[in-house]
């Protein structure tokens, strides 16, 4: 099940400011941990879903790039979205 276009909505208005606003770091690395957090579940069932993993990694890249952009950048908003997000122990 993919994330549908409700939950998308909820996750820019929530990280992004509104529910248009997709291009802000923050929705995007939000929609990326929303979406590898579907696919490690799938990965649970379907051991041998290749090409989920590799889209697995292709995502976590992703995110990885942009979180490190946004330290790069602005190092509070990179705290404030690992907080908020749960992605750092």
């Amino acid at each position: 099940m993919r994330v549908t276009a409700e939950r998308k909505k909820e996750i820019f208005k929530e990280h992004g400011g509104s529910e248009n606003n997709s291009g802000q770091a923050e929705a995007q690395v939000a929609m990326f941990t929303e979406r590898i957090s579907h696919l490690t579940e799938h990965l649970r069932t379907n051991k041998k879903d290749y090409s989920a993993e590799k889209s697995l990694i292709t995502l976590v890249g992703k995110r990885r790039r942009l979180l490190n952009y946004m330290a790069k950048k602005d190092i509070f908003r990179y705290r404030d979205i690992i907080k908020k997000l749960g992605l750092r122990k």
